[in-house]
């Protein structure tokens, strides 16, 4: 007996520790739904402890949402068949809970079993096979829409490109032929719209596009997009009208102006009469930027599906329709990329409004002025040079050929990639640029033959892939080996405008490498936060002749080494982190003589004072002309280069100075302590008439025509305030 009994303890301790080691939380349950027996993972189900064995399961508080195992306990007792159900639990958990007959010895039922079996992996695959599939479809049936269009919207500039060309073939006379070369370009434009479009959603959706997010204001960009759309909207006989604003918002101004000239395209094709307004709303700590049309406007369940892309409102049939549906698709991924929600409001039949949030951001002073500015500055000369051209279509590199020689470069023509590097190869002789289309016939592609060349001539070249693929892939290739990319058609001026810079920047790279000591070539070192400030500065020096080498704070500058040399500085006052001033009085504590020209939106006196006695050469206000920056620059390194020049001008100021009164030097000498007319008045005891009179008399005097200029000649004559 004895043993009989270590045996059945030995079973029962195996048996006990198989129902243990399986992790899955199962109970004993008796006849009358009694608990006979649990594994310790049942806790995890239902809140049970030792002490629970005879008392009735459905006593106890259940963590899954399960309220029929109790009917369906019943019936497996009554019909002896399992039943499984699937049961959701805490934190998103689910379990398979199976119910089964507990049959004795004598295989009678004494009960029941009930295992709880953890599927949630299952259940997020099942969910994510599931969502994926209905992505899926839905770029099946995006995919359809877009065929549709696509078939429609580019075979019609394709039918109206054959027929023109019938035309101007057939005909004789002059004035004709200009009519049908106007209509010629309006449908190359067309058509080229349309693959811009597909371009830049594969831009966004590869992740190569990325915002520059910074303080813009929005009314000149409100402004600047009433005036391009306006005749448009005058044509189809709509009213455009927005409402200024001088609010500041911080975003990307030019993904920003994509997203509104998409809104307002938008807004035009499905209005067919009334009109479009443009105007901003400031709500707290954003500012809604909102676009109304009174157009046919749609339900508001398509209120999602029309920022699907290839997406058309049904209505839209009725309209001049054009384009491929992805204007609003556009718009929605922009607005994720820089984070401004876009909401949307419709009534059929009357209108739609889009509305776009943006956070508010603090005005930078003289910025607006600046980029008032760049529009008159001066534009560099078209570059022409050396150019190595890769085209296995003959008829299109000849056409290349004889466009690029019209403009002044000297074409080396080539078939494919080898022949281009055994020409290389022979003669030793780097190019100005390398113009290569990506698919070449020979198997060797232009970004593969670009890479080779740089090889074989011990540098990179300035490259332009041509192409007329546009998946992500292909774009971020080129992109990641420094190619620029023209996608095809690509517009003569286009292409001619980015030879032009490509071979500016690489001819100023290679001034600025020269050796200073040996070069009497002229550097400039450009401090500003703006990018469109460094651009354009760049550009304007560049176009001199000038190396030019850009940084968007002073501890940017701090952090290179410092330039030698015939240089000068050209620093913004108002800097994130070390201002302007600060990063003067910096070097000049370094004990460096490099000239420095400070420009400032703030024309006061005491930012002048505070500037030129830091050791700033000149003092600019903004807005500048081209030619005032130059001249400064230049005089700046010439007033470095020239110690005898600053003692003339030093005796020069003391003599003009000299022919002021004493109460005009007296008046002076608050200027130069930042002192407006009517503190001044109210210190000396005048009347603030006088003092104006008094002022003027000291520019007459002094021979200038601008505050800076005084504080400068006050300087310069070793004149300060008390």
């Amino acid at each position: 007996m004895q043993e009989t009994l270590e045996r059945q303890r030995t079973t029962a301790n195996d048996m006990q520790n198989v129902l243990f080691s399986t992790d899955v939380p199962t109970i004993f349950l008796d006849t009358n739904l009694n608990i006979r027996f649990f594994t310790p993972t049942a806790s995890s189900i239902f809140r049970v402890i030792t002490s629970d064995v005879g008392r009735p399961l459905e006593d106890l508080v259940a963590l899954t949402k399960d309220d029929q195992w109790t009917d369906e306990a019943k019936t497996v007792l009554k019909t002896y068949e399992k039943i499984e159900r699937e049961v959701s639990g805490k934190d998103g958990q689910w379990f398979l809970r199976r119910i089964q007959p507990y049959r004795n010895d004598g295989g009678q039922v004494a009960g029941v079993v009930i295992t709880y079996v953890d599927i949630t992996e299952r259940k997020r695959i099942n969910a994510a096979l599931l969502n994926a599939t209905r992505d899926a479809e839905r770029a099946n049936r995006a995919k359809s829409r877009f065929l549709a269009a696509a078939s429609h919207d580019l075979r019609q500039p394709l039918q109206a490109l054959s027929l023109l060309n019938d035309l101007m073939a057939r005909s004789k006379r002059p004035s004709e032929v200009a009519r049908l070369t106007n209509l010629l370009d309006g449908t190359l434009k067309s058509m080229t719209e349309l693959l811009d479009t597909l371009l830049d959603v594969t831009r966004i959706d590869s992740g190569t596009i990325r915002p520059h997010m910074r303080p813009v204001a929005i009314g000149p960009i409100i402004q600047r997009l009433t005036e391009e759309f306006r005749p448009q909207c005058e044509v189809k006989g709509l009213t455009l009208s927005s409402v200024p604003s001088n609010a500041w918002v911080k975003t990307d101004p030019q993904l920003l102006e994509q997203i509104l000239r998409n809104l307002l395209s938008n807004a035009m094709k499905y209005t067919r009469n009334g009109g479009i307004l443009l105007g901003c709303l400031r709500k707290g700590p954003a500012l809604s930027i909102r676009v109304y049309d009174s157009g046919i406007g749609f339900e508001e369940s398509e209120s999602k599906a029309i920022f699907d892309a290839y997406y058309q409102v049904d209505g839209s049939t009725s309209t001049s329709r054009t384009g491929l549906g992805l204007g609003l698709s556009i718009v929605q991924r922009l607005a994720q990329l820089m984070k401004h929600p876009v909401t949307v409001q419709s009534t059929p039949g009357r209108g739609s409004v889009f509305m776009i949030s943006l956070p508010v951001a603090e005005a930078l002073p003289g910025l607006m002025s600046d980029e008032a500015t760049i529009h008159h500055l001066k534009t560099p000369p078209r570059q022409t040079g050396t150019i190595l051209l890769v085209e296995d279509e003959k008829p299109l590199r000849d056409l290349l050929a004889e466009l690029l020689t019209d403009e002044g470069h000297t074409v080396i023509p080539m078939a494919n990639g080898q022949d281009a590097l055994n020409w290389a190869q022979v003669n030793g002789y780097r190019p100005d640029l390398l113009l290569t289309d990506y698919d070449l016939e020979d198997g060797q592609g232009g970004l593969v033959m670009a890479q080779s060349l740089a090889t074989l001539l011990g540098g990179a070249i300035p490259t332009i892939i041509l192409t007329g693929d546009i998946t992500g892939g292909t774009y971020q290739q080129i992109a990641d080996a420094g190619c620029e990319q023209l996608i095809k058609p690509a517009s003569p001026k286009d292409l001619l405008d980015k030879i032009s810079n490509l071979i500016l920047k690489d001819r100023a790279g290679k001034l600025q490498n020269k050796s200073s000591g040996k070069s009497s070539g002229i550097s400039v070192h450009v401090i500003d936060d703006d990018p469109l400030i460094r651009e354009t500065m760049q550009r304007l020096f560049e176009a001199e002749g000038w190396s030019v080498v850009t940084y968007r704070t002073a501890e940017d500058f701090l952090a290179a080494a410092r330039p030698d040399g015939t240089t000068c500085l050209l620093i913004d006052s108002l800097l994130p982190g070390m201002n302007g001033i600060e990063l003067i009085k910096h070097l000049r504590a370094e004990s460096s003589t490099i000239p420095a020209v400070m420009l400032t939106g703030h024309g006061d006196a005491s930012t002048a004072v505070e500037a030129l006695k830091a050791g700033a050469s000149d003092l600019i206000e903004k807005p500048a002309s081209a030619s005032h920056l130059l001249d400064s620059v230049r005089k700046a390194i010439s007033a470095g280069q020239n110690n005898s020049a600053r003692s003339d001008a030093r005796r020069s100021a003391q003599r003009k100075l000299s022919a002021l009164t004493k109460r005009e030097h007296e008046i002076l000498l608050k200027i130069l302590a930042g002192d407006p007319n009517k503190i001044i008045a109210a210190d000396i005891g005048l009347n603030q008439r006088t003092v104006e009179n008094h002022r003027t008399s000291i520019m007459r005097k002094c021979g200038v025509s601008s505050l800076p200029d005084l504080v400068r000649l006050a300087l310069a004559g070793e004149m300060s305030a008390a």
